[in-house]
């Protein structure tokens, strides 16, 4: 199968202004310096860090809107589309079709946790509704949901069930997926703390929150482990951004230390949108200390 998610794709930071509306100015300028500055190589709206339970349909629909306008065809848009039930999520599919998306990220019901049999039959009604490429998302954390292996391998029947963001933090599971599927879906890094190990088994994606203040670093590391296979500076330049990407897993404040660092960076998107409030001081203090680390490497 050839790749079709290969190098970083961001999941967005959704910027509010100073009311709490969603501030499409913002937005723009943080893609145009995404995509021109950083050379990402996919743009991921409405994602967990872009506070998509968060956001109306009308703002949901509106952010995957202006994505589409600014990215202009220079790279995927692989919108995000979850919602609890799946009559929504493919309502959710079809609104962003017809906006032009290339495809979607789902990851499940975020509230309840479903058996493997409700995950499967949940995705294969929402595989047989749409013709986009579907990812699917597994966040056992958010969910309480978790996508097991076979499920996966029952899943990837589906022509258009893709790609798989994988981000339990168990190694494992991406060798058992690769066994179980083979070429039939493609396994994509949804756990930063394991990028590197990741790009060794064999995967070429990356779904990086922490790209919103590290996207750069982020494609560095690519380029080294992946086009370059040289894994050698690939682990010698991971291990100096690494602590970023712990920071955000340790605190699980994904949301909160995006919008912060942006903040310390001079390229503000304001605030997270209530009930999430500013990460405290002493993580924004960690992560100003870390940025001012890692922004010249």
């Amino acid at each position: 199968m050839e790749k079709k998610y290969s190098g970083v794709f961001i999941v967005l930071s959704t910027p509010f202004d100073e009311r709490g509306e969603v501030d499409e100015a913002a937005l723009r300028r943080h893609i145009r310096y995404m995509i021109d500055e950083c050379e990402v190589h996919g743009i991921i709206p409405c994602g967990s860090t872009g506070e998509f339970a968060y956001l109306s349909e009308a703002e949901r629909r509106r952010v995957v809107e202006v994505t589409i306008d600014e990215v202009n065809h220079k790279l995927p848009v692989i919108a995000g589309t979850a919602a609890c039930s799946t009559r929504e999520v493919i309502h959710n599919c079809a609104t962003v079709r017809r906006l032009g998306a290339d495809g979607v990220m789902i990851v499940p019901s975020y509230y309840g946790g479903l058996s493997q049999e409700e995950l499967y039959v949940h995705f294969a009604d929402i595989a047989q509704s749409t013709d986009l490429p579907i990812v699917l998302y597994n966040n056992t954390g958010t969910t309480h949901s978790d996508i097991l292996p076979e499920t996966v391998a029952r899943l990837a029947e589906f022509d258009n069930i893709v790609a798989i963001k994988e981000s339990t933090g168990v190694m494992q599971r991406v060798a058992e997926i690769m066994r179980r599927c083979g070429d039939r879906i493609e396994v994509l890094c949804g756990c930063d703390t394991l990028a590197l190990e990741m790009f060794v088994m064999g995967v070429e994606g990356w779904i990086a929150a922490p790209a919103n203040v590290a996207a750069r670093q982020c494609v560095k590391l690519y380029r080294l482990a992946v086009e370059q296979k040289d894994f050698a500076r690939a682990k010698e330049y991971y291990l100096k951004i690494l602590p970023l990407f712990d920071l955000f897993e340790a605190s699980g404040k994904y949301v909160q230390l995006a919008k912060a660092g942006l903040e310390l960076l001079g390229r503000s998107i304001g605030k997270p949108r209530p009930p999430m409030l500013p990460p405290s001081e002493e993580l924004q203090e960690k992560l100003k200390e870390i940025l001012l680390v890692i922004q010249d490497v």
